[in-house]
């Protein structure tokens, strides 16, 4: 693990199911099993450590990033639909509700990543550049945020903004940066969510063929843990790179799960894998069942 004897002692991954197209969408649940999406094929799955993965949905839309609120209803991207939807807590996906599809009036581009802070609000990545300029509406690419009580506020403009983290004291937002400049941006927040200001926090360029900054999460601790080029990069909280996990394809994006919360879950192209670490991760939802 590239001297990170600090994260886990488990040098190989192991994976848990193969022969999908392009994994994403991780999220640890409670009662003991991971959910993930097939992009590509626009599949949504849930599988169980030792188990075989499960299919629950099709045509999700091209359904992308999850996450859960403080109720435990789960939110979707659905970036080939333009828009957030939001599901019963039931688990039966057998309907569900349109969390957001415009912004003054304008239709999402393609939303990607979200997660929810401890207040209940909803912050999502709305990068553009995969549509069409004549269909793109909202332009350039931000970061939006869903309140509460429904009002939507823009957060911040990026080139192509992708994975969400918050720090473990949640007043500071990682958004990363994928194209074309590939960097860790770090917004300083207030108590209500609101920007103080940004700023860079990591430089993730690489001459790896392979790998992008994409899918996010933090540790108890506060280190980030970013998928990106040839494998995931994890920095220390004043954003010294401490090294890279490799994994037997590059993951896309990534959670912590398990019991304990020391177990993390990549969505890696073809497969999902799991890795054993020392250290705790934030969940990246308030939910707790």
């Amino acid at each position: 693990m590239n001297g990170l004897s600090q994260i886990g002692d488990q040098t190989e991954a192991e994976r848990l199911a193969t022969g999908f197209v392009f994994t994403e969408g991780p999220l640890w649940h409670s009662d003991g099993f991971y959910y993930f999406v097939d992009v590509r094929t626009s599949k949504f799955y849930r599988i169980r450590p030792g188990g075989a993965a499960e299919l629950l949905r099709e045509n999700t839309g091209e359904g992308n990033g999850t996450t859960f609120d403080p109720q435990g209803r789960l939110i979707l991207c659905e970036g080939g639909n333009r828009r957030l939807t939001r599901w019963p807590a039931d688990g039966k996906f057998a309907s569900s509700e349109v969390l957001i599809d415009r912004f003054e009036g304008k239709r999402l581009s393609r939303p990607n990543d979200v997660l929810c802070r401890s207040d209940g609000s909803i912050y999502f990545t709305n990068p553009g550049l995969r549509v069409p300029l004549a269909d793109r509406e909202l332009d350039p690419s931000a970061v939006y945020r869903v309140n509460p009580d429904g009002a939507i506020s823009h957060v911040a403009d990026f080139e192509y903004p992708n994975g969400l983290a918050f720090s473990p004291d949640e007043r500071t937002l990682y958004v990363a940066n994928t194209r074309f400049a590939m960097y860790i941006h770090a917004i300083e927040l207030d108590g209500a969510g609101n920007v103080v200001r940004r700023r860079i926090f990591a430089d993730m360029s690489s001459d790896e063929p392979e790998g992008v900054p994409d899918g996010m999460k933090v540790d108890v601790e506060g280190r980030v843990y970013c998928t990106g080029p040839g494998g995931t990069w994890v920095f220390a909280p004043s954003g010294e790179k401490l090294g890279i996990i490799k994994t037997p394809e590059v993951p896309a994006n990534l959670c912590f799960g398990g019991s304990d919360m020391k177990t993390i879950f990549f969505t890696a192209r073809t497969s999902v894998y799991s890795l054993r670490v020392k250290v705790p991760g934030l969940p990246g939802h308030p939910y707790r069942k």
